[in-house]
């Protein structure tokens, strides 16, 4: 039985509804803004014609010049906290935990592409390699579809896939939060790869009979990045929403994402990513602070698709056979420092102290006029920020973006962690790490927690949250209920 069954309500209802809502909404903020344009140039009238009538006066006295000054400084005051936008809250998060049946040791793996005549042995033994060092664990999943020989990768298998992976997790998040589909105002889905007609949020849509003015989006192409992405977007919405729901769904459909060739470029795909799915609740309620795990604190989003070399980097293209992939060249890793670094100069400016941006400078001047042999100083990110959620697009990758941050082996522990026990899931990664840190109850009121995705574009994404609230018994639900005790796991002659 499904926890929210299908709504049946009187069309006349919808259309009253949405008439009451999203008209009034924009009428008020029209009005709004109209006022306190009016309210500042009158202010400003009023401002100039006491001072002008008081220096006209040769026996007023200086205090009587105080009362227009205070007067114009309270308006812009009021100004400042009337246009301050209302905080975006994070209500509750669900995860995926794939059923058993669908996980892949590593020697169903590699007896797995080994069988198929598609892959010669160089192939085989590429992502033999690949895989044992990428810091994978044995209990990851591929979709059904892929356990076939051949993977079946037709267009009905992967929208099998999509319900397998956005319905449970749309269906906890909405038991968790004890809201019901007709409550959500707006909804964000967001897959890479798999793009169907009707769309993904479509799907969603008419899955739970959704309200007929909800506004939806289907982000595609946008890569790892894009679950972090969607969250930025519904901030924005939320300017012009006022005391509204958004659900941001994550995820990435693999059905699609087989490559069945021996390019090597395209072959790392099939060895690191694997299934998840994330579901996010987002309000501006302010009835809704109590009880919101997270509230928003900065969001910042880089791109360099600009640049040929950073845009050829990741590519999805057919090989000389014909077969589809996502070709990684040599210059990824290099590109992804270059967008990274441009990313963390503008989310570092908001959320740094002003002693590291101090040092920070003076070692750029220092560099620049007197000993280009020394090196920048690299600002302590942990004097702001106490959780880290890092792109689990393999080991190697998070250790270096650690070495660059100065993190610790505790600081990137929820991302390698995360790759050991799911794999890269793309865009949902980054909540499977929070999950972690949740389960081990690391995360306190208070403490601040920077989400850091990156994707082909190429483009990266930042998500700053604080901590609302304790969160306590998280390790008796959700993806990690049934294994957060063994974890975090040892590293062994290099390899987790």
């Amino acid at each position: 039985m499904e926890p929210f069954s299908k709504f049946n309500h009187d069309p006349l209802q919808n259309i009253i509804a949405k008439t009451n809502n999203l008209p009034t909404d924009i009428l008020a903020n029209h009005v709004k803004c109209i006022l306190l344009e009016h309210l500042r140039i009158f202010t400003l009238f009023l401002f100039f014609s006491i001072e002008t009538f008081l220096s006209l006066q040769k026996e007023c006295k200086p205090i009587f010049h105080f009362l227009p000054l205070s007067c114009v400084l309270l308006f812009f005051a009021l100004k400042y906290f009337l246009s301050k936008p209302q905080p975006v809250y994070l209500v509750d998060f669900s995860c995926l935990e794939p059923p058993n049946y669908c996980r892949v040791p590593f020697s169903s793996f590699i007896e797995h592409v080994s069988t198929m005549d598609i892959f010669d042995e160089k192939s085989v033994a590429f992502m033999t390699k690949i895989l044992l060092a990428s810091g994978l664990g044995e209990q990851t999943y591929l979709p059904p579809a892929l356990h076939y020989i051949p993977p079946r990768t037709y267009q009905n298998e992967s929208l099998k896939e999509v319900r397998m992976v956005l319905f449970p997790v749309m269906d906890d998040l909405l038991s968790k939060t004890k809201l019901s589909p007709q409550d959500i105002d707006i909804l964000i889905v967001n897959c890479s790869g798999f793009c169907p007609s009707p769309s993904l949020s479509s799907i969603i849509i008419n899955k739970y009979s959704m309200r007929n003015d909800i506004k939806s989006f289907n982000l595609s192409g946008m890569g790892c990045s894009a679950g972090a992405l969607g969250i930025d977007l519904a901030q924005s919405l939320f300017k012009t929403h006022k005391n509204s729901y958004a659900i941001v769904l994550s995820t990435e459909i693999l059905s699609t994402g087989w490559y069945s060739g021996n390019e090597r470029p395209k072959l790392l795909l099939n060895c690191v990513f694997r299934m998840g799915s994330a579901a996010i609740l987002l309000t501006n309620r302010k009835e809704e602070k109590k009880r919101s795990k997270y509230r928003l604190l900065k969001t910042a989003r880089t791109q360099r698709a600009f640049d040929d070399k950073a845009y050829l980097s990741a590519m999805r293209e057919e090989d000389s056979d014909g077969k589809t992939g996502v070709t990684l060249n040599r210059d990824l890793l290099r590109v992804a420092g270059e967008v990274l670094h441009s990313n963390i100069t503008i989310i570092s400016s908001s959320i740094l102290p002003y002693t590291e941006m101090i040092r920070h400078g003076f070692s750029i001047i220092w560099k620049k006029f007197f000993d280009k042999s020394s090196n920048f100083y690299t600002p302590n990110f942990k004097s702001a920020i106490q959780h880290f959620c890092l792109p689990t697009s393999g080991k190697p990758v998070v250790r270096e973006i650690g070495k660059g941050l100065k993190l610790s082996e505790r600081d990137m522990e929820a991302a390698l962690m995360t790759l050991h026990r799911f794999g890269n899931q793309s865009s949902s990664s980054l909540w499977y790490e929070l999950a972690y840190m949740e389960a081990k109850e690391r995360v306190k009121k208070g403490d601040k927690v920077w989400q850091l995705g990156m994707g082909t574009g190429p483009k990266c994404t930042s998500l700053v949250w604080v901590c609302n609230r304790p969160i306590l018994g998280e390790f008796r639900k959700g993806p990690w209920a049934n294994t957060i005790g063994h974890y975090p796991v040892p590293e062994i002659n290099g390899h987790i």
